[in-house]
């Protein structure tokens, strides 16, 4: 992407168009995914999937024109996660509710709905876990987390985040990773005629955000990033 990115980056480096303008359009494009994913069929996959890739184009841009036009601001930083919260959300809000099969001719199946918004709750968490250390260290007086920190005092529990960390399934709740899963779904689900592997996914990720959201919280407890 970052490929592309510059080559965006000479058409606004010498306009008016400044890095959070870009970073608004970038949550907007983010939070297109949910509504892009409620069209039917893969159709709407390759929507969502191409709204999350215009997020991270745009992401890669407003970065790049910040350095370049040095205008960097807290302002842009907190836009940026919001961005990333936005995108996240959207993306398995919409996995959720299209597994609902809102435009289907049968009965709506809320229970998917419900499993897409929990996705969603723990990949925010996940984030502001994360996030939350440094409000937390802020209002004690402290600096900011060293990288050495974040690794968990006990052994066993520094080999389980090693493990996760290699398997990367955590990386499924995340907006990138999972538009292509659901892409990938909605492919399997136009073989087969129905929308199984769309609800298969919609629970598995559920659960892995759910696990994610407990596992992250005891490996920031088990760690010295709050001490």
């Amino acid at each position: 992407m970052r490929e592309i990115s510059l080559r965006v980056d000479r058409y606004l480096v010498n306009t008016r168009v400044t890095p959070n303008q870009v970073t608004y359009v970038m949550t907007v494009a983010g939070a297109l995914a949910a509504p892009a994913l409620l069209v039917p069929g893969i159709t709407g996959a390759v929507l969502g999937v191409l709204a999350v890739q215009l997020y991270l184009l745009l992401d890669c841009v407003d970065g790049e024109l910040a350095r370049w036009k040095k205008q960097y601001s807290m302002t842009g930083v907190y836009l940026d996660r919001v961005a990333a919260y936005v995108c996240d959300a959207a993306v398995l809000l919409g996995f959720g509710l299209r597994a609902a099969d809102l435009w289907g001719t049968g009965r709506i199946d809320w229970l998917w709905a419900f499993l897409g918004t929990l996705a969603a709750l723990g990949a925010i968490m996940v984030k502001a876990e994360t996030d939350l250390v440094g409000v937390a260290r802020h209002q004690q007086g402290l600096a900011p987390v060293k990288e050495a920190a974040s690794e968990p005092r006990s052994s066993g529990m520094a080999l389980a985040r090693r493990a996760a960390g290699a398997l990367k399934f955590h990386r499924l709740i995340l907006g990138i990773e999972a538009s292509l899963l659901i892409l990938l779904l909605a492919i399997l689900d136009s073989v087969r005629g129905d929308l199984f592997f769309t609800r298969l996914g919609v629970a598995i990720l559920a659960g892995i955000a759910v696990v994610q959201t407990l596992l992250h919280l005891v490996s920031i407890l088990a760690s010295s990033r709050l001490r």
